[in-house]
């Protein structure tokens, strides 16, 4: 979070414009506005109660935002370093909500290992990062959504016959991110496949390459964001699993939960989510209904 130094700024930038309406001033009064650089009386932030998480942000003016640097159509690093996809369009929209900017983001890469840390932590204020909703994970942090409903599968090599769904991962080795979903739902369910946990899903992409794994599971939207990219990988089968995806919060952090999930809602009905989509994965996949927010 940045310093309340930029809420003080605001503060008296609004102060000043309110000052230049009541005197009148015709053409003083529209050059007061246009200098203020606070945008139009329509994106200032809510009036939100004293103390919630909601006014903390909007009176600091940044939010930071922990998210996937690996992952095509979700979560990819581009070349200025921001990081690109749906999970992205998402966190904007919700700092939009906030009266925040997206040049006063922070995007913090998350792994799959360190999401529930850095909310303990207090690194990030928000994990948007693929990040399926869970009971285990509900006792250590908060989720608003789902936002997504995505499901595991499996990718492979597009010349490899022998993998056409989850029963045929018995003896296979399969490449996939320790504290994932997908890892214990393998190691639970397939208890015959070989897998390998490594950090980021990204890691297993040579791995594949070379014959040292013979698949790579994890959520169907990520896998067809590396095929989409590697005309020699293909999804296989159909997803066997179903995964919300939510966005990670301070655990007990009920009101700003609430907010997050109001703001979804919102996204659902004026456009704004789907229009999110179709910028990014849409490009790939089929543009699906969104889901029903879970207010437990």
């Amino acid at each position: 979070m940045r310093s309340a130094r930029t809420g003080l700024i605001a503060l008296l930038s609004v102060s000043t414009l309110a000052l230049a309406a009541c005197s009148g001033g015709g053409d003083d009064a529209v050059e007061a506005e246009e200098t203020t650089g606070g945008g139009t009386a329509s994106e200032a932030p809510a009036d939100f109660p004293e103390g919630s998480t909601m006014a903390a942000l909007a009176e600091e003016g940044s939010i930071t935002i922990g998210t996937k640097f690996d992952q095509p159509l979700f979560g990819l690093r581009g070349p200025d370093g921001t990081p690109t996809g749906f999970d992205v369009e998402i966190g904007k929209i919700i700092a939009g909500k906030l009266g925040i900017a997206e040049d006063d983001i922070e995007w913090v890469e998350t792994v799959s290992a360190n999401r529930e840390p850095f909310i303990q932590s207090g690194q990030v204020d928000i994990v948007i990062a693929t990040y399926t909703i869970n009971d285990t994970r509900k006792e250590v942090v908060s989720f608003a959504g789902p936002y997504y409903e995505a499901g595991q599968s499996i990718l492979t090599l597009t010349e490899n016959e022998d993998i056409q769904g989850p029963d045929d991962l018995a003896g296979k080795r399969v490449c996939t991110v320790s504290g994932s979903t997908p890892e214990a739902n393998l190691i639970e369910n397939y208890p015959e496949a070989e897998v390998q946990a490594l950090q980021a899903y990204s890691d297993c992409i040579e791995p594949l390459r070379n014959g040292q794994v013979d698949a790579i599971s994890t959520d169907n939207v990520i896998l067809a964001g590396f095929a989409a990219q590697n005309p020699d990988l293909e999804v296989r089968g159909e997803p066997f699993t179903e995964e919300p995806y939510g966005i990670g919060l301070a655990l007990d952090d009920t009101d700003f939960r609430m907010w997050i999930n109001d703001v979804l809602e919102e996204s659902f009905e004026d456009g704004s989510w789907e229009q999110a989509w179709t910028e990014t994965a849409g490009t790939v996949l089929p543009t699906p209904e969104p889901p029903a927010v879970d207010r437990y």
